[in-house]
């Protein structure tokens, strides 16, 4: 999936469109890159002379992948979004710098009409950089 088809499914923007690629995509689970450049608008500030990706952007990242799931399967998805309800046992193992390319794969552990909750990681040439499971919550657009 290239980002014109993630732009259709998520109503993210930038700056706030974290999800490049879907490389994968099955019922119950997902892989998506997020390539890192040093242009990211946040870099201007997160320690500039060590540029670092916050691992909160990592965790929406990770979130964004999660929602293009939930919301692929959704044939009303123009009216509905997917809400970030819950984060638990997130860690962040190391730091993400500009010329990365995470690679996030997100597993349905279960899944309700109008909820998902997830489990995933977040990689960097193999390496786990990030994990956590998350809770999304399905919603009507107001």
């Amino acid at each position: 999936m290239d980002i014109d088809a993630i732009r259709d499914i998520l109503p993210h923007r930038y700056p706030f469109l974290l999800v490049d690629r879907i490389e994968e995509m099955e019922p119950d689970r997902i892989v998506g890159i997020k390539n890192v450049s040093v242009n990211e608008p946040y870099f201007i500030g997160h320690f500039p002379d060590y540029p670092v990706m916050p691992g909160v952007l990592i965790a929406e990242a990770m979130a964004q992948v999660a929602g293009v799931l939930v919301l692929s399967s959704i044939p009303d998805r123009k009216n509905k979004l997917v809400l970030l309800a819950g984060v638990d046992g997130a860690k962040f193992r190391k730091p993400v710098r500009p010329g990365d390319q995470l690679r996030i794969e997100m597993k349905v552990i279960r899944r309700k009409a109008s909820m998902a909750k997830m489990a995933g990681t977040a990689t960097v040439n193999g390496v786990v950089v990030a994990e956590a499971e998350m809770l999304c919550v399905l919603t009507d657009r107001a």
